[in-house]
């Protein structure tokens, strides 16, 4: 059965599945070597075509992976954020990347939290972590400043040496946002 992604919101953000017309976006984030070195660089077109394809897809198989982040004030994709878990990932995993221009508004901050509510709430799961390589550390702040904490290190199959960041559990990060 095919699954297509819910449409959650915050104040200033819609998180929604993604539509062909997300595709130019991601594109051009993922062909962006500088901005997409700790994501997975595509150093062509195509390949950063399959790998939209790709997200499209991992809804379908697991039920669950990256909404694309719009702005409810410009109505464009500032990113993506969602569970991921491809063939070769220890567990599912919270991430998250902006769109050039939107960094430093805490759009990927905002994103992950409602996402990360989401898999709690409505998805069932109880623990999540994020997978960040050593060098990026707007990442790692961001995962810190959302309760995570570093539990040990890995070799990606497909990034290298990445540092799994575990979130608070569902019920400590419910409390939390409560308090």
């Amino acid at each position: 059965m095919l699954t297509n992604a819910p449409t959650l919101e915050t104040e200033r953000l819609i998180l929604r599945g993604p539509l062909v017309g997300d595709a130019e976006a991601v594109i051009a984030f993922l062909c962006d070597e500088q901005r997409a070195k700790g994501f997975g660089h595509c150093t062509n077109r195509s390949d950063a075509w399959r790998w939209f394809a790709l997200s499209v897809g991992h809804w379908h198989i697991h039920g669950y992976g990256y909404f694309t982040v719009v702005d409810k004030a410009t109505g464009a994709p500032a990113g993506i954020v969602g569970i991921w878990n491809p063939e070769g990932w220890p567990e599912p995993e919270l991430g998250w990347v902006v769109f050039d221009g939107a960094e430093g508004k805490g759009i990927a901050y905002e994103a992950a939290q409602r996402a990360l509510t989401w898999a709690y709430d409505d998805m069932g799961f109880t623990t999540m972590t994020s997978q960040i390589v050593p060098s990026n550390a707007r990442s790692i702040a961001l995962a810190k400043r959302m309760g995570a904490h570093h539990e040990r290190t890995y070799d990606n199959v497909h990034m290298g040496e990445e540092m799994v960041f575990r979130h608070l559990g569902a019920e400590a990060f419910k409390a939390e946002a409560v308090a």
